[in-house]
């Protein structure tokens, strides 16, 4: 175990080493250059669909004669119609506007001019599980923002992850003139490697951490010790809260759409329904539910309000129901009870909403809208690295290539 264990740190040691001694040719491209490697992978995606979906439905193939539960499946899968969905992120991606790298501040004493300078950082790693759409996501919110990469997904994943690198992500880079190097994909599938990527500062300084609550966490406390700073995404979990004053329409709406995918971390996951209107409304309620095959798991509960059934392979399709008195005690319990990811309010009431987008402090925050909204594309038109949940100053919510940067302050001439 211990060879094995060796063998993978010198694969990702290997892939870090050959990121880093690329990366000053993503770092010094022109924003022309960037943007066609982009469109060049949106290009591919499409004319070698066919090697891509084979090798997706290999890996599909595999995961269900292991017993992956269906919500991990939807995740793995690639289907035309997200592999459309991809090319256009990227093409979208191609076309919005850089970052600005040098920002006037202020004027000095004696002549002087302060700039803020905005610097890639270098390699960022990124370990994600069964998900090789953000193979294609992370590797070109990284190339939009001039930084190297050191990709790491689970087994299940890896067999499509790895055709993405070697038919679109590589080759486009290569045609727009930057060493394809710059973007790495671990080549080891074994759980040992995810460790070993948050294990070199001076290579990779940064890594985003996405999948489960206790492995994420697990490996930030494992990068803490090593100076290895993280964007983890940790836990989720979408919270809608009835109000007294909610349309029955609204509330059908809501309920409905944010459960159209089960294997994800914005689905809803806690609904909250005012105690004077749940007679009335839980039937409305029950019947979405039962139309979309889900389970509502109601008072009294045997788990945590909290629970969060999209990381649960055998209850995935549940919901957890609870009556509250107040909006106060609906806030209360999404700040201290879940994990923070976003919540929303269905309710008529201005003030009400006002109240709960006041009281709520999570990352995302809603009124009369579904929590499946908190994603980078679908609120900011581009591919996200990750939702950031950290509670301090810093990227929080969906991380996009516009906050992958450092600054570096430059204190100049006047007038140059």
């Amino acid at each position: 175990m211990v060879a094995v264990a060796d063998e993978v740190t010198v694969a990702v040691e290997e892939c870090a080493r050959a990121a880093k001694r690329a990366a000053p040719s993503l770092a010094t491209a022109g924003d022309d250059a960037i943007d066609a490697a982009l469109h060049g992978m949106a290009r591919r995606l499409l004319s070698e669909r066919a090697v891509i979906l084979e090798a997706n439905a290999a890996d599909v193939a595999k995961a269900e004669a292991e017993g992956m539960s269906a919500g991990l499946l939807d995740r793995l899968t690639i289907t035309e119609e997200r592999l459309t969905g991809m090319a256009e992120q990227l093409r979208l991606l191609a076309g919005a506007p850089h970052q600005q790298r040098s920002v006037p501040v202020s004027s000095l004493e004696g002549g002087l001019r302060l700039i803020e300078r905005r610097r890639p950082v270098g390699v960022i790693g990124a370990n994600y599980e069964a998900r090789p759409n953000v193979t294609v996501d992370v590797a070109s919110q990284l190339v939009k923002s001039r930084n190297g990469g050191v990709l790491r997904t689970g087994s299940a994943a890896l067999g499509s992850a790895r055709r993405l690198l070697e038919v679109v992500v590589a080759p486009a880079l290569a045609e727009a003139g930057i060493d394809s190097d710059v973007i790495q994909l671990v080549p080891r599938a074994e759980r040992e490697a995810a460790a070993a990527l948050v294990r070199f500062p001076d290579l990779v300084p940064l890594v985003i951490l996405r999948g489960s609550g206790d492995s994420t966490r697990a490996l930030a406390t494992e990068a803490a010790t090593h100076g290895v700073r993280t964007l983890a995404h940790a836990d989720g979990g979408g919270v809608l809260y009835v109000d007294v004053a909610a349309d029955e329409a609204t509330v059908r709406t809501l309920v409905d759409n944010s459960l159209d995918r089960l294997g994800v971390c914005n689905r809803l996951n806690l609904l909250l329904i005012h105690e004077s209107v749940y007679e009335t409304l839980w039937p409305v309620v029950e019947g979405v539910l039962a139309e979309r095959k889900i389970r509502a798991s109601l008072p009294p509960h045997e788990h945590a309000l909290g629970y969060e059934w999209a990381l649960d392979s055998d209850e995935e399709a549940t919901v957890t129901v609870a009556t509250v008195p107040d909006l106060t005690h609906a806030v209360s319990i999404a700040n201290d009870q879940t994990s923070g990811l976003a919540a929303g309010i269905a309710t008529e009431d201005a003030e009400a909403a006002e109240a709960f987008f006041d009281g709520y402090q999570g990352t995302g925050v809603f009124w009369n809208a579904p929590t499946r909204l908190l994603d980078g594309f679908k609120l900011l038109g581009v591919p996200e690295t990750g939702i950031n949940l950290d509670k301090v100053p810093g990227p929080r919510g969906p991380v996009t290539y516009t906050d992958l940067y450092v600054r570096q302050y430059a204190v100049v001439p006047a007038g140059r």
